[in-house]
């Protein structure tokens, strides 16, 4: 039995699906270290997965010293794992700057203490993100790291920070590194556990009325590079079993990703909108969805809104090598953003049908 960690179950997506996907190879144990407030939803997930004995929860904290586990523990999980698989990050592009801090620098630094810990260790899969480039425009390579620019916000920054922490220890620790870009929900179902980033184009139609056009922020022509879930976890696992690809990095992204009019054209088209008209400024943009008649129908953070004008390539030639003759391929846009909005429709619906508690306290009572 091989024995992998994987970092993030179960308040991580990406984690979820990679423990769901490990587990579908009988010869796999995963540990899981589990913060106490997210035992329950652990334990039911693992439930799903009918994972029995072959997966085991470590109470502790990713982010504190030596994963919040006892030392004893801590020197077991080194002497077993062969594996690890490190995928928990913050992403919400509205965290504070002390939790990023924290979740993202914090969580590598004890993963890696406890992979040069591991005398068995096999390889450390460090799922990063394509983002570490920041604003830096034009081709970006998959060797690359310097951004050569500032960055959007404290996410991409802590992220960036984190990958070059294990880009400094390759030569003692076996490591890949996967950088996807945006990932939305898995384009067969469309599942995804939280509605920001690309979906709150999705949500702004979906609120707007048919008749309101959306103008589009920077230019039309930049392209947006999505990746669904599934396609990142297959394409992640397949690059990361093999002995190619120990020391290196992979962009996960859509070779020939849509531009953003063709984006907000198709999600305009699939919910019977009107299509974006014209392309306004970034800083613009925001100042607009402010003003009256759109500020209801709108919660875009600033940072989504520069993305969305940031003219880059990932470039994944290295990745597209590792991945010939799989099989596997990164869906287009056109092929499966029905599949991502029905979803969207579906729990949009679901949360305006459920019953608003209200609280009464005792004082609030005639007497």
């Amino acid at each position: 039995m091989t024995v992998a960690l994987v970092t993030g179950f179960p308040t991580s997506f990406l984690a979820v699906r990679v423990v769901r996907r490990l587990l579908e190879d009988p010869a796999m144990e995963v540990r899981l270290v589990v913060q106490e407030t997210s035992l329950p939803r652990a334990r039911e997930l693992l439930g799903e997965l009918q994972a029995g004995e072959r997966a085991r929860i470590l109470i502790g904290d990713a982010a504190a010293l030596d994963l919040g586990l006892s030392g004893a523990e801590i020197m077991a999980l080194a002497e077993e794992v062969e594996l690890i698989h490190h995928c928990v990050a913050a992403t919400y592009l509205g965290v504070q700057k002390k939790t990023a801090e924290r979740i993202n620098v914090g969580t590598a630094r004890e993963t890696l203490e406890l992979a040069e810990l591991a005398k068995n260790l096999k390889r450390l899969v460090f799922w990063s993100t394509a983002m570490v480039a920041g604003k830096r425009k034009g081709r970006v390579l998959e060797n690359e790291l310097e951004p050569g620019g500032p960055f959007r916000n404290v996410v991409e920054r802590t992220r960036m920070r984190a990958e070059r922490m294990v880009r400094e220890v390759r030569s003692t620790v076996p490591t890949t590194i996967l950088r996807p870009s945006l990932v939305v929900g898995d384009s067969q179902t469309g599942e995804i556990d939280r509605l920001d980033g690309p979906y709150l184009l999705v949500l702004l139609m979906l609120n707007a009325p048919a008749d309101l056009r959306v103008p589009l922020a920077g230019r039309g022509s930049v392209p947006l590079n999505l990746v669904p879930i599934d396609y990142v976890v297959e394409a992640g696992l397949h690059i990361a079993s093999q002995e190619a690809s120990l020391g290196r990095t992979f962009h996960l992204v859509d070779p020939a990703p849509p531009t953003t009019r063709e984006v907000f054209e198709r999600i305009a088209a699939i919910l019977g909108k009107a299509a974006p008209r014209g392309t306004v400024p970034t800083r613009l943009a925001t100042t607009l969805m402010r003003t009256p008649g759109l500020e209801r129908y709108a919660n875009v953070p600033r940072t989504f809104l520069e993305q969305l004008g940031t003219e880059v390539t990932y470039d994944d030639r290295n990745a597209r090598a590792l991945l010939e003759g799989s099989g596997i391929m990164c869906p287009k846009f056109e092929d499966y953003a029905e599949t991502l909005i029905s979803y969207v429709e579906a729990v949009h619906v679901q949360r305006r049908a459920e019953p608003v508690e209200v609280t009464v306290r005792a004082d609030d009572l005639p007497s």
